[in-house]
């Protein structure tokens, strides 16, 4: 793990974006909410919020952090795509990026497992960062 030991904490947050496809009867469905498993987006919410408050445990060499804030939105896009887009927070010495990423990630893996009983076909991506503030580095937003 890199010593972050003589870093100013900062005020930190990270956005990052995933993307799922499926058939249009899926998307149907997930927006009905008429699914076995209840509720996909108020459970992928809580998953993606859950893993960001876990990615130290889940990256080896990420350090964990004292998150202030993770929001998580799932956006259908119809006919057949659903955005995925987690931002996170804290106050630190090394930024939010991995914890943003990990959020989005497990809420799409969690939207496929509910789903998935419709449509084996769902493919996930791309996952990446949007933008990054604070810190040494500065800031960061992706082009186009």
């Amino acid at each position: 793990m890199v010593d972050v030991s003589s870093k100013g904490e900062s005020v930190r947050q990270a956005t990052a974006q995933g993307w799922l496809s499926m058939t249009e009867e899926t998307l149907r469905r997930f927006r009905e909410g008429s699914l076995d498993k209840g509720d996909a987006a108020a459970v992928a919410r809580v998953a993606g919020i859950s893993a960001a408050k876990k990615t130290g445990e889940l990256i080896p060499l990420c350090h964990p952090l004292r998150l202030s804030g993770v929001a998580v939105e799932i956006i259908p896009h119809p006919p057949e795509k659903i955005e995925v887009t987690a931002t996170v927070r804290c106050t630190e010495r090394t930024g939010v990026e991995m914890e943003a990423l990990t959020s989005v990630s497990v809420a799409c893996l969690t939207l496929y497992d509910m789903l998935k009983s419709l449509d084996k076909g769902i493919t996930i991506g791309p996952i990446r960062l949007l933008e990054k503030t604070g810190g040494k580095s500065g800031d960061w937003k992706v082009h186009g």
